[in-house]
């Protein structure tokens, strides 16, 4: 053991402290993480990037612009900080812009009113904090693939139609987006020259960026300057970000929340919390933490909730973890949270300093941006689309059904519908999965997988294994693979069910207690193997046990089938001791 009075002292009365500070540093150090100059670069490019693409989401879904930049600041700062998937970067987007807009709209209020705003940011905050601390994060699982297509494919239709106005000056006409799609093609010869060249000229400058491998990052940036400067240097009559909202040279001050209005938003915040927390959750599988740490969907959603909370009360609109966002800060160097919290305070230093430039930002070269992002969207998911297409029928009417609606309904009816259809979907598949599975024993003594008799023999054991979750729609399904059980006197039934769910459905037990009821009429038995702990109990709270009799419920052990191998010995016992069948005549099978 080393010597306590070799070690160095510490200066008197400096020893706690320097040890409390040292503790509270590591602590700090392990939780946050220490920020480098990578994640500076990459904050500084995210913050910039979320000037163009802030304003244009909130544009097109109505707002006022400066609501999408102040969405860039607080939310972000707050949900790199707090959030369990460490580079995810919070802040608006296309689908939950639109969404809000959807709800504003339907609940009759003004979407330039800040107090309007704020009510439904709050909302939607609560509503994701109380879905992460209920641990509700296994309610995305049950929103399907092709239905997050469908959804997908129509918000990014809707970004694309929602800024034809401001790439061409001509207003398609319709409620419809296809309708008002084909309107603006229709209508060629009606868009306004100087709108259309900008545009054009700005989807130009992008594409030409992006040929440069170490400007693909910041291509939108790069292509909203160097248009906006053409404008400037031109004269080109077009529309100005200050001809709709002035960005003032000021941080996002203290907004109020509506409390009025509390009833007509709370409905729908739920609609945008779940748009949010939808696109939030597949981040976490496509960006791992670069700590080794461990993502938390449950912690995303709590993250989520404090950023809208907090950011509501400072003019934000709803926000939730934007994947485009986060590539953006990924591709640009970003390896601890603190990417995203430099995103927060460069975009707000931004905003403070060149507010007056900002102003000039011509809106045809913010279409010709969002024409970019909206296109880069639907191509994304082509992939996807063509995934779906050749899964299987249900799926892809599934996702038709969801793009149809995305594009006819308001968002937050069209999400709760395809919400309804991935249940729906997940129901019949689990239906069509069941199956039931005859336990045959094979010359070497183990166990095969094999078709159920069409009738239980009589006086021997059967032993059936059932796979599925229990689940009422399986049932006649299942049903038509149960062996007849009439006329099949001393038949024993074996039930392997180690794989059923704690709570199976009440229509499985009234099943099973039909079965019961039938092969002891004949004086047979049912015997269940397998039986987890709380499947176990809920048969003896429907009073199964008693019907089954002794022995009638044989709980799982930590050998797979060796449950199975007990029941089937009790049973050839119990066939042993049981009279020997009457004499009948012989009778066709």
């Amino acid at each position: 053991m080393d010597d306590p009075a070799a070690a160095p002292k510490e200066p008197a009365g400096s020893g706690p402290r320097r040890g409390w500070a040292a503790r509270w540093a590591a602590r700090w150090a392990g939780r946050w993480g220490r920020p480098t100059a990578a994640d500076a670069g990459s904050g500084f490019v995210t913050g910039l990037f979320s000037i163009p693409e802030g304003m244009a989401y909130a544009s097109i879904a109505g707002f006022n612009p400066v609501a999408g930049l102040y969405a860039g600041v607080v939310p972000a700062v707050v949900g790199s900080l707090t959030a369990r998937t460490v580079l995810m970067v919070t802040t608006l987007t296309s689908a939950i812009a639109l969404t809000s807009q959807s709800v504003i709209k339907d609940a009759g209020l003004d979407p330039k009113d800040p107090g309007n705003i704020a009510t439904l940011t709050v909302l939607t905050g609560l509503v994701m904090l109380l879905m992460g601390v209920l641990k509700l994060g296994v309610v995305m699982s049950f929103v399907s693939n092709a239905v997050m297509t469908g959804f997908s494919t129509g918000i990014a239709l809707q970004i694309v139609t929602g800024v034809l106005k401001d790439a061409t000056g001509y207003q398609p006409h319709g409620d419809n987006r296809l309708y008002q799609l084909g309107d603006w093609l229709v209508h060629v010869a009606d868009w306004q020259v100087a709108a259309t060249l900008v545009a054009a000229g700005t989807i130009a400058v992008w594409a030409l960026t992006r040929l440069v491998r170490r400007l693909r990052p910041v291509a939108l940036l790069v292509a909203m300057v160097v248009a906006s400067v053409a404008v400037a240097v031109t004269g080109t009559d077009v529309e100005l970000v200050r001809d709709i909202a002035d960005i003032p040279a000021a941080l996002p001050g203290f907004s109020a929340p509506d409390l009025s209005a509390v009833g007509h938003l709370l409905g729908g915040s739920f609609a945008v919390a779940l748009v949010g927390l939808a696109q939030a959750a597949s981040i976490g599988p496509s960006m791992p933490n670069p700590d080794g740490s461990r993502t938390s969907v449950n912690g995303d959603f709590t993250a989520q909730g404090l950023a809208n909370a907090a950011g509501g009360l400072f003019s934000s609109l709803p926000s939730g973890g934007s994947l485009s966002r986060t590539g953006v800060a990924v591709s640009a160097g970003a390896r601890t949270r603190w990417a995203g919290v430099f995103s927060g305070v460069f975009l707000a230093l931004v905003v403070l300093v060149c507010a007056p430039l900002a102003d000039r930002i011509p809106m045809a070269v913010i279409g010709g941006l969002i024409l970019v992002v909206g296109g880069e969207l639907i191509l994304g998911k082509v992939a996807d689309i063509r995934l779906v297409l050749r899964t299987s029928a249900l799926s892809s009417v599934s996702m038709i059904l969801t793009f149809l609606a995305t594009t006819q309904l308001p968002l937050q009816q069209a999400i709760v519908l395809g919400a309804v259809l991935s249940l729906l979907l997940y129901c019949v598949q689990a239906a069509r999965q069941a199956r039931l599975y005859a336990l045959t024993r094979d010359a070497q003594g183990g166990w095969q997988l094999t078709r159920p008799p069409a009738r239980l023999p009589a006086r021997a054991a059967t032993v059936l294994y059932y796979d599925g979750v229990s689940f009422f729609a399986e049932l006649p399904h299942i049903e038509k693979g149960l062996p007849r059980s009439d006329d099949s006197p001393g038949a024993v039934l074996i039930l392997a069910m180690r794989g059923v769910p704690d709570v199976p459905s009440s229509t499985v037990v009234k099943l099973l207690h039909r079965r019961v009821a039938e092969i002891g009429r004949q004086g047979g038995r049912v015997v269940i193997a397998g039986a987890q702990p709380a499947l176990v109990h809920a048969l003896e709270a429907a009073g199964l046990d008693r019907e089954l009799g002794p022995g009638g419920i044989i709980p799982a052990e930590g050998a797979l089938l060796a449950p199975v191998e007990r029941a089937l010995a009790d049973a050839q016992a119990w066939l042993a001791r049981q009279p020997p069948a009457p004499d009948a005549a012989p009778r066709d099978r």
